[in-house]
């Protein structure tokens, strides 16, 4: 009786132990203010749709099966204006990643905010990564076009045990691009690994996309071994 007491006990913490098993919560956050229009929305949307099925991309994905990335995506601009675009999915499958894939290209703009509050959106995603306190790590991508002009000041809001990286578009100068980079830099980013990622373009973002994708992912694989 007692072995089998002792037998069911050790499978039910198994059982949690496998539940809780996310290596990684990533939420990505997406500038649709007024500075974007319609062909970089798509550029967007489906930039990050392809980025994340990159052969190298879903390699870093499914490095640890035993513990898969957790990913939510939405939609940023003024204050009170954020849009969740794909909820919290466990990225266990490739069909699971080709839902991931779909739902973004799916995806039709509506109407909203102009302005860009990227402290708002920092406080949105910290709100979602509260969601997946189980995951080992949660990290926040704040991908945007322009410094932050209303809502409160980005460097001001700095969740804790949080991971937030940047991913900046420039208007396609190397100037431009560098500013913004070093705005990021100063006032967006946070975490002893956080980084910041450059597009020269929209037209350059799937490409971005995938560069920070394997470097945060890999990061993830490297430091839970």
């Amino acid at each position: 009786m007692r072995l089998a007491l002792a037998a069911a006990l050790g499978l039910a913490v198994w059982a949690a132990q496998a539940e809780a098993a996310c290596r990684q919560a990533l939420a990505l956050a997406l500038d649709v203010s007024g500075s974007v229009d319609g062909e970089e929305y798509r550029l967007q949307l489906d930039g990050l749709a392809a980025a994340l099925l990159h052969p190298e991309v879903q390699g870093a994905l499914f490095a640890m099966p035993e513990a898969p990335v957790a990913l939510a995506v939405f939609e940023w601009s003024g204050p009170e204006a954020q849009r969740l675009l794909v909820p919290w999915t466990v990225v266990d499958s490739p069909l699971a990643l080709a839902g991931i894939a779909g739902r973004l290209e799916g995806t039709a703009r509506v109407g909203g905010e102009t302005s860009t509050a990227i402290g708002a959106a920092k406080r949105f995603g910290a709100g979602l990564l509260a969601q997946q306190s189980g995951c080992w790590r949660q990290v926040l991508d704040v991908s945007g076009d322009g410094t932050s002009n209303t809502g409160p000041r980005p460097q001001f809001v700095r969740p804790e045990a949080i991971t937030i990286n940047g991913l900046v578009i420039g208007p396609g100068t190397a100037d431009d691009v560098g500013a913004l980079a070093a705005y990021y830099e100063a006032y967006v980013v946070q975490g002893a690994d956080a980084f910041v990622e450059t597009a020269a373009g929209f037209a350059d973002f799937e490409d971005a996309m995938v560069r920070k994708l394997k470097r945060e992912l890999q990061v993830m694989v490297v430091s839970a071994r």
